[in-house]
């Protein structure tokens, strides 16, 4: 995500090194006493792609301070908390792509592909257990509350998915709070805790989740569309895995909600047949791909609109950059 960020050089320069940090303290705390556990871990750095969480967190800390340039307002254990947030994320990437029998991320083979679903069940378990074992080196309760509400919230939105797949009759209000729990509440948490650990005020810390949240929905609504009319090799990963999976995403439940009788017959028609082309064609040609789209940038100037409690900073100038970003990337 830093390459869609050209303004501010000093700043992401400092944030670029930052990330290197959380890079390293990444790959030390899963380190293992057992060889085959650490030549697996090696396959984790294939899901690191945009680094959008601790991304989020450290950017947020630097904007709430006013982002001075020398990285002062990032501390050790704003380190550790994106840390502990991306291995959380990871985790979910690597338990997804069992799922979603997925066999390509990050343009190269998933852990499932290369080393089978067991494995990457406890791949992403291990992650998972590092992830809070790290936490709790911070000897801070609260900490390790809000991390684990936030990932119980998680795994309820993936829950929710799972039991409304191929459901036609799921509601526009259902997805988004699909959304909300699987998505935009790590997002929000990663911006809340940037703000949390830099003794922000409440309202400061309250507008952080909230900016965060938006994005998050904004993330995932990106990431459906280009799921569903992206091809592998730009997207970076396996594509069509809604539709081989039965998940209905914005899209399709917008083009449902307006669908006559005849028109939702053709759709569970194209969902019986299995046929991805004919759904993408429908989905464009009725406007409810540009319609969805258009709520993910709602999303994102509602996001922005929150960062006006922020201090004037070229930290916060990278936010609504970084947030511009999320609805206009490929990948």
């Amino acid at each position: 995500m830093l390459q869609t960020l050209p303004q501010h050089l000093q700043i992401a320069k400092v944030l670029h090194s930052e990330l290197e940090k959380v890079e390293v303290i990444f790959s030390r705390q899963l380190e293992s006493d057992l060889a085959f556990v650490n030549e697996l871990t090696e396959h984790v750095d294939r899901y690191r792609g945009k680094m959008l969480r601790p991304t989020l967190l450290l950017l947020t800390a630097m904007a709430v301070e006013g982002d001075p340039c020398d990285g002062a307002a990032i501390s050790a254990r704003h380190r550790t908390i994106a840390t502990v947030l991306e291995m959380i994320h990871m985790a979910t990437l690597v338990h997804d792509d069992v799922l979603d029998e997925a066999d390509f991320r990050r343009r190269g083979a998933t852990i499932s592909a290369l080393r089978g679903n067991e494995m990457a069940v406890m791949l992403g378990d291990y992650l998972i257990s590092n992830a809070f074992h790290l936490c709790s080196t911070e000897g801070e309760s609260s900490l390790n509350e809000l991390i684990g509400s936030v990932t119980n919230t998680v795994c309820e939105g993936e829950l929710l998915q799972l039991s409304n797949r191929e459901n036609l009759d799921l509601s526009i209000e259902t997805y988004f709070e699909i959304l909300r729990r699987k998505t935009a509440v790590l997002v929000g948490a990663c911006c809340r805790l940037g703000s949390v650990i830099s003794n922000a005020p409440d309202e400061v810390v309250d507008a952080a989740d909230r900016f965060g949240s938006n994005l998050g929905i904004a993330f995932q609504i990106q990431d459906d569309l280009l799921d569903l009319l992206g091809d592998r090799d730009t997207v970076g990963k396996s594509t069509g895995r809604d539709f081989d999976t039965g998940k209905l995403t914005l899209p399709i439940l917008l083009y449902l909600e307006s669908a006559s009788p005849s028109q939702r017959e053709r759709v569970l028609g194209v969902f019986e047949a299995r046929d991805e082309s004919a759904l993408r064609r429908l989905l464009v040609e009725s406007g409810a791909v540009a319609s969805a789209y258009a709520q993910a940038e709602q999303l994102v100037e509602d996001a922005k609109h929150e960062l006006r409690v922020f201090p004037a900073s070229s930290g916060r100038e990278l936010l609504y950059s970084l947030a511009d970003a999320v609805v206009t990337r490929s990948s």
